[in-house]
């Protein structure tokens, strides 16, 4: 197991948060804070940056146990990992739990479509930084 890289990891984190006040913000202008709640704005994305953090962790740790030299001769396994687990994982839990609590249709597919962009990013900072 290679070292894990820790620039990577807070930098995938920071990427992924500034996709989401992008994606919430002006580019679907949803009106909706990346992760809302009673607490103080900045309360709300220290949680949301705490989240990602412990993703980019996880993810930093995975690419550590491949090991350089594979991810070397197959670049494409950053976005393969971070890509199939947005997609096996976090995007069914976002699905279910939307639809549970009877979220229109196209905000689970726009919400949903957040994360994938946001861990395929996160995918390519441990690319370039690798």
């Amino acid at each position: 197991m290679g070292p894990v890289n820790w620039l990577a990891v807070f930098l995938a984190a920071a990427i992924a948060v500034a996709i989401g006040l992008v994606w919430t913000g002006p580019l679907f202008r949803t009106g909706r804070q990346l992760l809302p709640g009673n607490s103080v704005r900045t309360g709300n994305f220290t949680a949301v940056g705490i989240v990602f953090l412990i993703s980019a962790a996880m993810l930093g740790h995975n690419f550590a146990r491949i090991g350089g030299e594979t991810l070397d001769a197959r670049p494409w396994l950053y976005f393969m990992q971070t890509g199939g687990i947005a997609a096996a994982f976090v995007i069914p839990a976002v699905w279910l739990t939307q639809a549970r609590n009877r979220t229109e249709p196209l905000r689970r597919v726009i919400d949903c479509a957040f994360w994938l962009v946001a861990y395929l990013a996160m995918g390519l900072v441990f690319w370039v930084l690798g």
